[in-house]
């Protein structure tokens, strides 16, 4: 069994914003078709309800990847892996582009969760083949910034472009931006392969994806997960919808909150990750977490107020938002031994979706309109989503890392 890796300081640095800028086309790919849906419809003459339809697909089929990927994420070299996966999201993302009816548009949509959503976990796991423990919060930070690159550069150009050239742009855009990405990765990613040695006969493969709902370690650690996605999306599908209906902004003024939010998120991430370096993934996922609440309650429970004073809200409530999933992800890099860490954070990856997907249909089901146009019973979903981040809060000390292991030197790399 093998440790980190290790590259050369500058070597390191390159990688990671290479993963990040990986990590920024999955998640541009996921949030633009949101703000894209005015004209979907129109192009294809659909409901919001069908619309919602190609939005969940993309989840769903993303889940049922990685509990797929769980079987065989670490039977192959990473980069190999990677690259092969990054190439079939960039296909999939020029199909949703050329789809030339809606059908074709959701069965291209569910293609890019089956690819989309193993890229996940296949990032995070090279950051726990190539950083030690003791980095990967800071190492998490620079490559959740891809969160931050896509509110502030990705969806904002995407609705741009989507109303100039049509709602078929922003993926081509995505496809142009794939491709010397992909051939980034090709140039500067080492082989990650040292984990394939303790890989089990193929006989073995079900058995041990079985096993690993079976350590209790690691039901533990999807739970937090599970737990932790749920509060979020219980309160961020429906916020845009809740701003114009009951705040008063108009549609167009939604692309200026989530820059500032964007904005400031791309400046705290790698904060958040040196501090949970510092004093440690649990305690800065406390803080995050308990701070978390007073956001969600004003945002559910929001009056009427100018677009001003929401710029200046919101990214309390982003950097928050984000700022707690980076000491919990580097967290999940820790739990597994490294010889099933790509497993592990693949099944990880798809009990985060069924969070997802758990967490946006409860929200939902608690939604009504009354008869002045505006959204009831968001204010309920901020009183769940608080008891959920507190629930989260008591139940992540229960979360342990695996030993950790000696890290050997590439060869031709200083130490």
């Amino acid at each position: 069994m093998t440790g980190p890796l290790a590259l050369t300081p500058s070597r390191e640095r390159l990688v990671l914003w290479l993963l990040a800028l990986t990590q920024f086309t999955v998640i541009m790919d996921f949030m633009v078709m949101m703000p894209l849906a005015p004209q979907l419809m129109t192009a294809f003459a659909i409901t919001p309800a069908a619309v919602s339809g190609a939005v969940s697909a993309y989840a769903w089929c993303a889940g049922l990847s990685g509990l797929a990927a769980a079987m065989y994420i670490d039977r192959f070299d990473r980069k190999k892996l990677l690259l092969t996966m990054f190439a079939l999201f960039s296909l999939s993302n020029l199909a949703c582009a050329a789809a030339p009816n809606f059908h074709v548009l959701v069965l291209s949509r569910a293609f890019a969760g089956l690819t989309g959503g193993v890229l996940g976990a296949i990032v995070m796991a090279i950051i726990g083949d190539l950083i030690p423990a003791h980095r990967r919060g800071a190492a998490t930070g620079i490559v959740m910034t891809s969160f931050s690159m896509a509110a502030v550069i990705g969806v904002p150009s995407g609705v741009m472009l989507a109303a100039h050239f049509g709602w078929a742009s922003p993926f081509y855009i995505l496809v142009l931006c794939s491709l010397p990405i992909l051939a980034l990765a090709a140039r500067v990613l080492p082989a990650l392969d040292g984990h394939v040695a303790q890989r089990a006969p193929l006989s073995a493969v079900l058995p041990d994806l079985i096993a690993l709902y079976r350590v209790p370690n690691h039901l533990k650690a999807f739970l937090l997960s599970a737990v932790n996605m749920a509060t979020g999306m219980m309160v961020i599908p429906f916020i845009s919808p809740v701003l114009v209906s009951n705040v008063g902004l108009k549609p167009a003024e939604i692309t200026y909150v989530y820059l500032a939010g964007g904005i400031a998120t791309f400046f705290t991430a790698r904060m958040v990750g040196k501090w949970s370096d510092r004093v440690g993934a649990h305690k800065v996922y406390r803080t995050l977490s308990l701070l978390f609440i007073l956001p969600v309650l004003f945002i559910t429970h929001m009056p009427v107020m100018p677009l001003i004073g929401v710029m200046l809200f919101f990214p309390f409530f982003m950097v928050l938002a984000s700022g707690r999933n980076i000491p919990m992800q580097a967290l999940m890099t820790t739990v597994p031994d490294p010889a099933r860490r790509g497993a592990f954070l693949s099944a990880n990856a798809a009990v985060q979706q069924v969070g997802t997907g758990l967490g946006a249909l409860l929200g939902g089901l608690t939604l009504r309109t009354n008869a002045a146009g505006q959204i009831d019973g968001y204010g309920l979903n901020g009183w769940i989503a608080a008891g959920l981040a507190v629930l989260a809060v008591l139940w992540v000390g229960r979360i342990r890392g695996a030993a950790p292991v000696a890290a050997p030197v590439v060869k031709g790399e200083a130490a």
